[in-house]
């Protein structure tokens, strides 16, 4: 791969204090805050590119590695078509269920209060009010519970069993009276309120578990987030459909999915090469609402994902080929496995170092490439991707380095702006969150894949 170009002058696009830059403004709520990763970059990011790149009804735009769907969801507010594509089950589930806005806000209220009476007599019967802290013991009680492998799937602690129990007897009353026409959108209020307000769950850099709760108002909760799902779907009843589709699909293969020339703009953040297993974001509501049932289910959910972590790297991985002649990737995963020799790290985890860096280079690489035919001339794209030093403080200049590559694609690389920095307790450093900006002139690129095409 050619390599040596110089980078355009870095733009600072900050507007905000950079402590609260990447959190959701109040009037931004609506259909986002019906579920969202703890991580998700904000709404105002994506509205922001929108106003850039002038995008309007008639433009398309795309998310391939969509989450829970910000940029659907904003795109839609905007009036403006959109599609995404994303591996993960149940975050392919919640944005196809934020972008369904053709519900009846009286069905979906009405029912679910009658889904909640029935859950509430059911608990009532075994002594058990879902809005007064349970005195008695716990483990006098014939509480439903995870099947084996379904705990095995879960962090220990996730949940407490009184909670769970209440979950669970939501889950058994909406499953037995349900309608079709709200079902879903019943289910996610239950993973919103699972995650944020039953479980033990805490979110920081990594997905953990904090002081146990003992009991929790479950179904309370749970008809809260319905009656802000109900405020919001009534704002926009006499409004026209915009189309948002997302396609559970693998990001590095989007012309699998996606018709030739049908992409106006991409506005998306993929993950970032550092030791963050991202299944684990979303794990207690996958298992428990049944999109992961097995470890061959989760298995199968990793291959699906860009190689960013050591925990979702397999024997037969050879994305790294896409990037076997790039020197700057390669000599970083060169310090890295350096380093982990010199400190003596025999672990298998830290032995995958310097393997994955070179995966997921491979697999950005592989989905620009992919995503060439798809885009419309002088398409645009913003990539939202953070700096790392996850791999034994060795740095990774993820924006830069993904310019890199999308040059030698044939993008042309319009800036980089810096979105924020964040503190990294590995380093004790600043780290760069940038969104690495992009067009796409559809010229044919000089790139060579590693089939030796």
């Amino acid at each position: 791969m050619a390599t040596g170009v110089e980078l355009p002058q870095k733009h600072t696009k900050i507007s905000r204090d950079n402590s609260n830059i990447n959190k959701i403004d109040e009037q931004d709520r609506a259909f986002h805050d019906w579920y969202r990763f703890v991580l998700s970059y904000p709404p105002h990011l994506v509205r922001g590119y929108i106003e850039d790149f002038g995008l309007n009804e008639e433009s398309v735009i795309l998310d391939p590695f969509c989450g829970t769907g910000t940029t659907l969801v904003e795109s839609k507010r905007q009036g403006i078509p959109s599609l995404g594509i994303e591996a993960n089950p149940f975050a392919h589930f919640a944005t196809s269920v934020k972008t369904d806005w053709r519900v009846d806000p009286d069905l979906l209220s009405s029912h679910s209060y009658a889904v909640a009476e029935l859950a509430l007599n059911i608990l009532r019967q075994q002594g058990i009010e879902d809005s007064v802290p349970f005195a008695a013991n716990v483990a006098d009680l014939p509480l439903r519970q995870l099947s084996a492998e379904q705990n095995q799937l879960i962090l220990a602690g996730s949940i407490s069993p009184l909670p769970l129990h209440k979950v669970l007897v939501l889950l058994e009353c909406l499953e037995k009276y349900k309608i079709e026409k709200v079902y879903r959108h019943q289910l996610l209020a239950i993973a919103h309120t699972l995650v944020f307000a039953v479980s033990n769950l805490r979110f920081g850099p990594e997905v953990g578990v904090a002081k146990a709760k003992v009991d929790a108002p479950v179904i309370r909760a749970w008809l809260t987030k319905i009656a802000e799902m109900v405020e919001d779907l009534r704002r926009v009843q006499d409004q026209e459909d915009t189309p948002a589709h997302v396609y559970l699909a693998d990001a590095r293969g989007p012309d699998k999915v996606l018709p030739p020339q049908s992409i106006d703009a991409v506005i998306t953040s993929p993950p970032y090469p550092n030791e963050k297993d991202y299944t684990r974001t979303t794990r207690l509501e996958s298992v428990i609402l049944g999109f992961i049932k097995t470890k061959a289910d989760l298995q199968t959910l990793k291959k699906g994902l860009i190689r960013s972590n050591t925990r979702n790297v397999y024997k037969a991985d050879d994305d790294d080929r896409w990037i076997q002649d790039h020197p700057k990737i390669q000599a970083i995963a060169e310090v890295i496995e350096r380093r982990r020799i010199q400190l003596g790290k025999t672990s298998g985890f830290e032995k995958r170092y310097s393997r994955v860096t070179k995966l997921y280079f491979g697999g950005m690489a592989r989905h620009l490439a992919a995503l060439r035919s798809l885009l419309r001339p002088n398409a645009q794209l913003a990539y939202v991707v953070g700096d790392q030093a996850s791999y034994l403080r060795v740095m990774i200049p993820t924006g830069e380095l993904l310019a890199d590559i999308a040059q030698a694609l044939g993008y042309e690389l319009v800036r980089t702006d810096l979105f924020r920095t964040r503190f990294a307790s590995a380093t004790k450093e600043q780290l760069r969150e940038e969104v690495v900006i992009l067009r796409w002139k559809g010229a044919c690129s000089q790139f060579r894949q590693a089939e030796g095409r």
